[in-house]
């Protein structure tokens, strides 16, 4: 063997394997009518985690289901079904998702492991990290996590909400090369796919020119094709190729990333922000905003340039220090993402006391800098912005 050929040899061998993120909805996990467990599904699955894992890639799945499966022991329906219905039905659903799981991966010789996670583990940047740290010693192991959201605990105000984001999310925190979301259907369409005009959209770069097309859900699922865009834009803001294709194929995973079959590729973005600016950036849920002027707006950008309290206008929500807040301007546009230094409370205490010096106020000195100008993140057109809250909307009144 020559020189260059060892040196290939070494860098291959010393390369990161290639992680591989899958979302597989209720519909495909669950019979609609009996709510059991679809085996045929599953067998096709692993089958095909299996032949990725030969090929040397890590595979992490992102199940839903475990509601569904529970539904019939608390004697409810998918339309039926409240809050403490679902969290029961998601104790007693757990256990079968993962006793199914586990004899089918057993065939193939797949080991598995179980991660039940919250919104606080990926909105607090330690449980983020502690979070990550397990999923990556897991893959080291040659185990496949499983991983979904702990709905026995969560509520609608402490939710991800859905998995196809909590996926995008899992791929962010280990920096997959793809995400592959199972649906029932080939991809995403310029409208509704019952229409019998609707045309299939092979290729997207720009989520947000498909938006308005993305209307519905399933009845056994809590997203439609508009939470799989959402997802998708995170997922291309970490560098990440997101694939949306239909879950019912004998190879459903290999086939999608070998292009063998119709699916639609959500292209990653080419200049990817960091792991910290995209966990600042990526939201799941909004802990609360502030509102600035228009020029302050205006000058946030690559020169770390923070925000003081002297632009503050408004502060809406109820938060603390260390939570994300959105920065809208006086138009009610989104411009920027950034850690507070300051509890809501406190921000209350400054704005409405604005010529009284800062440590006079809190009892403590600080600058009053409400976000340093390295833990804020402008946005741009690659970023999907959010709705501006009821106070900043009166803000443009």
């Amino acid at each position: 063997m020559t020189q260059h050929q060892n040196t290939a040899s070494t860098a291959q061998n010393n390369a990161k394997p290639q992680t591989v993120v899958v979302k597989i909805g209720s519909a495909l996990l669950a019979n609609q009518d009996l709510l059991t467990p679809r085996f045929g599904f599953l067998q096709r699955l692993l089958e095909d985690v299996h032949r990725l894992r030969t090929q040397g890639k890590r595979v992490i799945l992102t199940s839903s289901g475990s509601v569904a499966l529970g539904l019939r022991m608390v004697g409810e329906t998918p339309e039926t079904a409240g809050v403490s219905d679902k969290q029961a039905a998601a104790a007693c659903g757990m256990p079968l998702l993962l006793n199914a799981y586990k004899q089918v991966a057993h065939e193939y010789g797949v080991e598995i492991a179980q991660v039940l996670l919250t919104l606080g583990d990926f909105e607090n940047h330690r449980r983020f990290l502690n979070t990550r740290n397990t999923v990556n010693r897991l893959l080291e192991a040659g185990i496949v996590p499983i991983v979904n959201e702990n709905d026995t605990i969560t509520t609608e105000q402490i939710r991800v909400g859905d998995n196809d984001r909590l996926s995008a999310k899992v791929a962010q925190m280990v920096g997959a090369k793809d995400l592959i979301i199972l649906t029932g259907v080939d991809g995403l369409f310029d409208r509704n796919p019952d229409d019998p005009d609707a045309v299939f959209i092979p290729e997207v770069s720009d989520v947000s020119q498909y938006m308005a097309a993305t209307q519905g859900k399933s009845t056994l699922g809590t997203g439609g094709m508009e939470t799989k865009l959402l997802a998708a834009n995170m997922a291309q803001e970490a560098g990440c190729m997101t694939w949306i294709a239909q879950g019912e194929a004998d190879r459903p995973l290999s086939t999608v990333l070998a292009g063998e079959r119709r699916a639609t590729k959500v292209l990653p973005h080419p200049n990817p922000v960091s792991g910290w600016d995209g966990w600042i950036a990526n939201r799941l849920q909004m802990a609360g905003s502030v509102v600035v002027s228009k020029e302050v707006a205006d000058q946030l950008g690559p020169d770390d340039r923070p925000i003081r309290r002297a632009d503050l206008i408004s502060v809406d929500g109820d938060f603390t220090r260390g939570d994300v807040l959105h920065v809208y301007d006086t138009d009610g546009v989104e411009r920027a993402r950034g850690l507070s230094d300051f509890t809501s409370e406190e921000l209350r205490v400054l704005t409405h006391n604005p010529d009284v010096a800062a440590p006079q106020l809190l009892g403590y000195n600080t600058k009053g800098e409400i976000i340093r100008g390295n833990n804020l993140v402008p946005l741009d057109d690659r970023h999907l912005l959010w709705d501006a809250p009821e106070a900043v909307e009166e803000q443009r009144g």
